[in-house]
């Protein structure tokens, strides 16, 4: 069964907020995935629907794969490098603000 993927490395979004909409998502087809992804107010689902599209366009490009057969068969978001901040407070004192970055892909494969 071939497949095809599409990864975005480095996105300043934490990983956690990410998987709350890459599990809507996951197993479904590609029209219905895009069309959850429009419609849903997270500020990863614009992020998912491009990587979403990226990875069809791939699998039809690259690999000759029919759209209409194309699903989503996974999503992984990994943490990526975690860029620290510091927040002045009181008594001269700093604390650290963590500003963290994902590492996403989606993979794509044909219905049997």
């Amino acid at each position: 069964m071939s497949e095809a993927k599409a990864t975005l490395t480095y996105a300043r979004i934490a990983p956690r907020k990410v998987n709350i909409v890459a599990d809507l998502i996951r197993g479904k087809d590609i029209d219905l995935a895009v069309g959850i992804l429009n419609n849903t107010p997270k500020k990863a689902s614009p992020l998912l629907a491009k990587l979403v599209n990226s990875a069809a366009a791939n699998a039809e490009n690259n690999n000759g794969m029919d759209r209409a057969k194309l699903y989503v068969s996974a999503v992984y978001v990994n943490p990526g490098p975690i860029m620290k901040r510091m927040q002045p407070v009181s008594k001269g004192r700093g604390y650290r603000i963590d500003k963290r970055t994902s590492h996403i892909t989606v993979v794509v494969s044909e219905k049997a």
